[in-house]
Formats: structure tokens, C-alpha cells, sequence
């Protein structure tokens, strides 16, 4: 498709989900089965409101049913399924209705808290929907008041599903077939946001109780590697920490441990809940206020505004004998910043720097962490 949006200053072009290209192949494959006619393109309208027409693949009339198949096409976006053929088998009926199944590459949910039930094909909510819409309007053309199977599969969807966060979900043999909107706008932070909710959502409908978060790998290798905690225990949540601690508030979490870099946290100290720089940095500002704070001279307080990384930053508190009480004021003001956005949820936090190790922690964090680990 040829639509494209601006991230960044630079000029993307947006793709269509992988339930886009599921609706498209079941319409397509119920015309051709209910008209006899065989067609080459295939039109549908996205939940964005966006038209597509999409080329159809490995067209097959088999005995009493038909199936083709769509080129998944992320647009600019870094995604896994793009190139992925997603097809449709679509068959006649006995049973009124437009039945939706997943086949081949398609996984199967076996975790409760997901989109679909346990033991459902992982085809969530609005492809279902868009599939059924579809189905039905060919139904009406044709004039065909009996019931369609429609089994979405996808050839090496299994291998491909490996790239993704489906394992860790509990999502087995195969991707999804996912998408709201049915239109992938590049880089989408909202797409993360929702894996993010999804995952939390998951381990609390599995009973937890209690959550570990980091933002990324660092924090999950520092886990692993200082603390003996295995690797995919916690969640990573990138630079959204404001949004994944208020879906823990909000799903009830009794217990919310943060495990990060100081790079990630000293920004939150300050009251940045989204990490990333694009939203500010500040990182220099807020330890050089920390450090005028403990009592540092402002000719070594202003060295730090001049710093590239925290641990050169810290290096500068060091040599002035300020590291304790500075490192002490940094907990305290994340524990604050934490407090504020989880409300009634038991909140704390451990942080860490890859040269120099353990900075601090709030004072509950370790009694968290001991919930977290033994539970």
C-alpha cells in the first residue's frame, strides 16, 4: 500500500496486519467458492476505515472448497511476519455460521489472560471479526444462506513465531493473527504498549500476585548474571515503566518490583515515565541536582552537566565522597515517583549500572524480591 506516516521526521509507509491479509484471503476464497469464479485481486475495508486491494496467492480449487493465500506486508515497520503468505481455506458447511479455525502455523493458546481461550487458535477478536464480516458479505452477494468453515494457516509460521513474544506468552506452534486497526503503522509504540498489557495480563490471570519488571535486556542479564534470577522471569516493558506500572495498578498486582540501568532510572527519579530521549533526557540535570542536594561545590556539580553517561556522572560523585547520599536520594525519589503512579500497589525498586554494579534499592525491594523468586 502506498500511505505513509512521519516518525521521527523521516517518512514511512504504513503495511496491513496479518488480519488484514486473513480477512482478504477468506473473503477472496469464499467468492471463488461460492461464485466459481476465479479472481486475482481481492478488496476489503480495515477497522481504520483504510481500502485495500491486495494481489492473492496460490489460488487452489479443491472438492467443495477453495483457499488462497495473502502476502503479509508490515509497510517500513521491523516485522517478523512481513513476507509471510497467510491463507485461507474456506469449505461449505453443515453447520449454520461462519466457523473460524487456525491450521498450520498458526498457534494455539494454551495460558489463560489472552485474547482467546485456552486451546483457541491464536486469531484474536477483531481479525475474528473482520473474517466473519467478510465471509458473511460474500454470503449475501452470492445469495448463500448456508454455514463456511475458514481455517487461516500459514506455512513456516511455526519457525517465524520463534521471533516473537508467542513462546513467552504461552502461544504454541505457530504466530498470531493479530492486529486492531488492520493497518501497521510503523514503529508503533502503541503496538508495545499492548504486548506489554498483554503479557501482565497473562501472569495475573496464572495467579500471580507479585511482578517483576525491567526495562530490557541489561536489566534481565543483570537479573540472571548478579542475582541468580532467571532471565524470563521478569517482564520487559522498553522506556513504557509509566504505562506498565499503571496496567499493574490496574490489574491488581499486590507486588511491583522495577530491576533497571541507571540510565533508565534516574530519568524516572525525575518523573520521565516514558525513558525514551525523544521525551527528554535529563539524566545529567537530575544527578546534578541530587549532588548539589548532598553537598557537593557547584564547580564539581557543574562537571556533571558535562557528562555523557551516568557512569562518568558518577565517577565525578565519587571523587567528592557524595556516592551514598546521592545514590540514597535517587532511590528515594523513584520509590516517590513509583508511589505516585501505583497508588494502593506495594512499589519498589533495585538499580544497577553495567561497570559498576549495584547502585541501591528501596528499602523494601529485597523482601520483594524474595516474594517474587519464591512464589
Amino acid at each position: 500500500m502506498d500511505s505513509y506516516v512521519n516518525v521521527s521526521g523521516k517518512r514511512m509507509r504504513m503495511g496491513y496486519t496479518t488480519g488484514s491479509c486473513a480477512a482478504a484471503a477468506a473473503k477472496a476464497a469464499a467468492f471463488m467458492l461460492l461464485t466459481g469464479r476465479r479472481t486475482e485481486h481481492i478488496g476489503i475495508v480495515t477497522p481504520k476505515g483504510v481500502a485495500l486491494d491486495l494481489k492473492l496467492h496460490d489460488v487452489s480449487f479443491g472438492d467443495g472448497c477453495v483457499s488462497c493465500a495473502v502476502e503479509k506486508d508490515g509497510g517500513d515497520d521491523p516485522d517478523v511476519t512481513t513476507g509471510a503468505l497467510i491463507y485461507a481455506r474456506v469449505g461449505l458447511s453443515d453447520v449454520p455460521g461462519i466457523l473460524i479455525d487456525g491450521g498450520e502455523g498458526v498457534g494455539r493458546v494454551t495460558k489463560p489472560g489472552l485474547d482467546q481461550p485456552v486451546g483457541a487458535a491464536a486469531i484474536n477478536s477483531v481479525p475474528r471479526r473482520m473474517i466473519r464480516e467478510n465471509a458473511e458479505e460474500v454470503c449475501r452477494l452470492a445469495d448463500y444462506t448456508g454455514g463456511l468453515s475458514v481455517t487461516i494457516y500459514v506455512p513456516g509460521g511455526e519457525k517465524i513465531a520463534d521471533r516473537t513474544f508467542n513462546p513467552r506468552l504461552g502461544i504454541i506452534g505457530g504466530i498470531s493473527i493479530l492486529g486492531t486497526s488492520g493497518i501497521v503503522e510503523p514503529m508503533s509504540e502503541q503496538a508495545l504498549i499492548d504486548t506489554i498489557h498483554v503479557e501482565l495480563r497473562q501472569r495475573r490471570a496464572l495467579g500471580a500476585g507479585y511482578i517483576l519488571l525491567t526495562p530490557g535486556n541489561y536489566g534481565a542479564d543483570y537479573l540472571r548474571d548478579s542475582m541468580g534470577v532467571d532471565g524470563e522471569k521478569p517482564v520487559r516493558v522498553s522506556n513504557f515503566i509509566g504505562d506498565a506500572l499503571t496496567f499493574c495498578a490496574d490489574l491488581g498486582f499486590r507486588g511491583i518490583l522495577l530491576v533497571g540501568h541507571i540510565g533508565k532510572l534516574v530519568k524516572l527519579a525525575g518523573g520521565i515515565l516514558n525513558t525514551h530521549s525523544k521525551y527528554g533526557d535529563h539524566r545529567m540535570e537530575i544527578l546534578h541536582d541530587l549532588a548539589a542536594k548532598a553537598g557537593m561545590r557547584d564547580a564539581d556539580a557543574e562537571k556533571i552537566l558535562e557528562c555523557v553517561s551516568c557512569d562518568e556522572a558518577l565517577r565525578i560523585i565519587d571523587s567528592a565522597g557524595l556516592r551514598a547520599p546521592v545514590l540514597s536520594s535517587l532511590g528515594e525519589n523513584i520509590a516517590a515517583v513509583m508511589k505516585g503512579v501505583c497508588g494502593a500497589s506495594e512499589s519498589g525498586a533495585i538499580v544497577f549500572s553495567n561497570q559498576l554494579g549495584f547502585l541501591c534499592q528501596t528499602p523494601n525491594a529485597p523482601e520483594l524480591l524474595k516474594i517474587i523468586t519464591e512464589g
